[in-house]
């Protein structure tokens, strides 16, 4: 298997944002074809608990049909924010322009919700200000779906 080939990755899961079981698919680079082992190239929109750059483990699935998650072998340190725009005054580009200034890419499903990528090595807690900047003026829900262990933080204030 060509390493620079991409593959669909597809997920089985209980999606806390929709409150329901639902599916999804991701975009994943093989890291060892031997082992299943799969590099995730893109932001997931609604599975929890993984970032880009995190490596997974995927076999083929005949129930699926599919190349199956199975487990998280490695952590890339990102962290995955999943943000729905409540107030459609604002747009969605110009929002998401907000987070790329600060050093995050993002993801658009569309003109109301987007995930974005926060790279290990950026400080979690200018992003998580404007998150809740944005937060408290009701322009945007957020879920912290996949917070790093770098970007874990306790008694962070703003008020």
């Amino acid at each position: 298997m060509n390493p620079d080939h991409l593959v669909e990755i597809f997920f089985r899961f209980y999606s806390d944002i929709l409150d329901e079981e639902t599916t999804e698919t991701v975009q994943g680079k093989v890291v060892e074809a031997e082992y299943g082992y799969f590099k995730l190239v893109n932001i997931p929109f609604y599975v929890p608990k993984l970032a880009v750059g995190d490596v997974v483990w995927a076999e083929y699935s005949k129930k699926e049909g599919l190349l199956t998650y199975r487990k998280t072998v490695q952590s890339s340190g990102n962290s995955t924010i999943h943000t729905i725009l409540l107030d459609d005054e604002y747009d969605i580009d110009v929002i998401i322009g907000v987070f790329e200034e600060l050093g995050c890419e993002s993801r658009k499903m569309n003109d109301q919700y987007f995930a974005i990528d926060v790279p290990a090595k950026l400080d979690y807690v200018i992003v998580k200000r404007r998150l809740d900047e944005l937060e408290q003026e009701k322009v945007i829900d957020y879920a912290e779906s996949c917070l790093s262990n770098k970007h874990q933080y306790k008694d962070i204030s703003f008020s």
